[in-house]
């Protein structure tokens, strides 16, 4: 008999398929009942809901109920019918019931109680199985698929960036190398260093913290290109907002301004809420009555809210007139914390918030230099709870500018030399961002944690799973 999902069952009219013969598979939840009738609540992972399987005890051979319990896997074998009980629509009365894995009472790790996140983040190749990260993947699925649509739709064409690079596009030096050589014997030259000629690449390599300088390339030649990949970031930070390895959506967009940049980013982002609603609304139903009860009404507050457009100045200036205790302190130069961004968002304005023009000395080199000589056409758009959720600028078109700023920053023009040259040949005006998609899936979600919304997080001192 061909399998039928949970979602499918639950989901389709009920009244043409009441009485007819189902089989489901998936993983039992939790088992109860007496001598007489068994009840089983039985998930595939399609839906956050489990389908109840009655089970006639008289029927079944007294040894395999026993083996069903909680993590155990099945396959049914059974009539669709109407539900007798509170909270579910219909359910299957059984007739065959095969046990393809059973799971120790005693050694299964998930019973029917709470878990603690932390101790989920333990067991993370178990964690999928729980409801909590069962919304959390299919969230991440909606999302991913959404980014795609989002951006096919819109006409502009997928690139696919390299994961190594002999560039760093930060500036900030935190990379991962890449290397063949054996670091047990690691070849010198003359002067002592690290002898790179008998690498692989024959030269320095480290996985990317951005597919940014080569999305620039695409979009110098296709005028509207985006990426979607994972990033990786060797900055020891143990935070609930940093990971070593995550995922990346950066668009780019030929004859963009920095106004086009802020209009493309707010669309998106409430595109990507507007369709978490529409396709996964029970996922954020659980996640808003279990996780954070405030989940729903921020999302569609985001949704049907402009976003507050500011400069950098008047923030600082903001922020020192509010007269709050910042741990960090405020002053025209820094680079905003997340406490301070989120002072802006939660407390100020209430609404999500894009800063522009923020000091050239603490953005990238790429960034496009405003006339005062000072700022560049940076923007950040600032979130609820979490602070900065997406950064990107106009970027530097003129080549004697731009290579002014490589110098002053001390970029190696040799690393560089094939990004100067674009604009010498054909230069344009465009800009781009990045969103940092566990940063969304943490606002999507309302979890607190980023180590959360991703299968198997990377942080320092962990590469489990």
């Amino acid at each position: 008999m061909k399998r039928s999902t949970i979602i499918s069952l639950l989901k389709q009219s009920q009244a043409e398929n009441l009485g007819s013969k189902v089989n489901v598979k998936g993983w039992v939840r939790t088992k109860r009942g007496n001598n007489t009738v068994n009840f089983i609540e039985l998930n595939d992972g399609t839906i956050v809901h489990n389908i109840q399987i009655v089970v006639d005890v008289d029927k079944f051979d007294p040894e395999l109920l026993k083996q069903i319990s909680t993590g155990a896997c099945l396959s049914v074998e059974g009539t669709l019918v109407a539900s007798q009980g509170k909270g579910q629509s219909v359910e299957i009365q059984a007739d065959h019931i095969l046990l393809y894995g059973s799971a120790s009472p005693d050694t299964y790790p998930l019973q029917k109680k709470g878990h603690s996140m932390e101790f989920l983040r333990e067991i993370a190749h178990l964690r999928p199985r729980t409801n909590y990260f069962g919304c959390v993947l299919r969230l991440r699925h909606a999302m991913s698929f959404a980014i795609h649509k989002y951006f096919n739709d819109k006409g502009y064409f997928y690139l696919h960036t390299p994961l190594i690079t002999g560039s760093d596009a930060e500036g900030a030096g935190a990379m991962f190398n890449v290397t063949t050589l054996n670091l047990q014997n690691v070849p010198k030259t003359e002067d002592g260093k690290v002898d790179y000629s008998l690498d692989f690449f024959g030269k320095p390599t480290s996985l990317t913290v951005s597919g940014q300088l080569e999305g620039e390339l695409g979009a110098l030649a296709l005028g509207g290109i985006y990426t979607f990949g994972p990033t990786f970031r060797a900055e020891n930070s143990n935070t609930p907002r940093h990971l070593a390895e995550f995922w990346m959506i950066e668009p780019e967009v030929a004859f963009n301004d920095i106004n086009d940049n802020m209009n493309l980013a707010e669309d998106f982002i409430k595109y990507l809420i507007r369709y978490a609603l529409e396709h996964n609304i029970d996922d954020l139903n659980f996640l808003n009555n279990m996780i954070d009860k405030e989940l729903l009404e921020r999302l569609h507050f985001v949704l049907h809210h402009d976003f507050v457009r500011l400069s950098y100045t008047e923030a600082i200036d903001i922020l020192v007139k509010s007269n709050r205790k910042f741990d960090f302190e405020v002053s025209w130069g820094v680079d905003l914390q997340s406490e301070h961004e989120r002072y802006l968002v939660e407390e100020h304005f209430h609404k999500p918030v894009i800063l522009t023009d923020y000091p050239a000395e603490i953005k990238a080199f790429y960034m496009k230099q405003n006339e005062d000589g000072k700022t560049v056409r940076a923007m950040d758009v600032l979130f609820p709870r979490i602070g900065e959720i997406i950064g990107g600028s106009e970027r530097e078109e003129n080549y004697e500018k731009l290579l002014q700023r490589v110098q002053e920053l001390g970029v190696p023009e040799k690393d560089v030399w094939w990004y100067l040259e674009t604009r010498k040949f054909g230069t344009a005006p465009h800009a781009g961002f990045g969103l940092g998609f566990e940063r969304l899936m943490l606002f999507i979600t309302g979890l607190a944690n980023i180590r959360d919304v991703i299968p198997f997080p990377r942080t320092p001192m962990n590469a489990d799973f």
